[in-house]
């Protein structure tokens, strides 16, 4: 019995147009990601979608909720499936991380898994949380196709770990803003990868 687990970027927001780093700050969609979702939902307006569910962020929220409304359907929000809590960098680009924190943030870059941001989280908090989440959405839809729309960071460690890859290269998998990637779930934890990163439903828009 497969169950088709739909993962969904959330739309821009101005952190990602201005390269900053989000993290749990509670950003909200901006007027281009809302019409990037608008384009997602008409592709996806003719399938069925038996359940939708977000981060608790407003950014992944809003996103799902577009998602969601041409099906009826009410979104479920899970904490667990936030972004990776990048505390302290918040706010900052890649540019005023490394001015700021350069050997903290070298050690990050080179193992995530194990190097603690400061006042954040490491990778492997993230992997034990999202994984969790997605182990029981499955259990719970099993047979069934739901869409989750979370984080970049979240996507790259759920799609890392089905396939076995080694995390601390997480960063290297691209996560464009509301692209679709889809998992087939065997059972919890064993899946195979149908499709990544797609974001035809914007170019087509073009």
């Amino acid at each position: 019995m497969k169950t088709m687990i739909c993962l969904v970027r959330h739309g821009e927001t101005v952190w990602n147009s201005n390269g900053k780093f989000q993290g749990h700050s509670d950003v909200p969609l901006s007027d281009v990601g809302r019409e990037q979702a608008r384009a997602l939902a008409l592709r996806l307006s003719q399938e069925k979608i038996d359940a939708f569910y977000s981060s608790d962020l407003a950014r992944a929220r809003e996103t799902a909720e577009i998602l969601a409304n041409p099906h009826n359907k009410s979104v479920g929000c899970l904490s667990d499936l936030r972004e990776i809590n990048f505390g302290q960098w918040e706010g900052l680009t890649i540019k005023e991380i490394s001015e700021r924190f350069g050997e903290i943030s070298s050690k990050w870059w080179n193992d995530p898994l194990s190097t603690q941001i400061p006042s954040g989280e490491k990778l492997q908090d993230v992997v034990i949380r999202c994984n969790k989440a997605l182990n029981e959405i499955v259990t719970k839809h099993a047979g069934e196709t739901v869409v989750i729309v979370t984080h970049g960071g979240a996507i790259r460690t759920i799609v890392a770990s089905v396939l076995g890859l080694d995390l601390k290269n997480y960063a290297k998998l691209r996560m464009d803003n509301v692209s679709l990637t889809i998992l087939e779930y065997y059972e919890p934890g064993k899946a195979i990868l149908k499709l990544y990163n797609d974001t035809c439903h914007l170019r087509c828009k073009k």
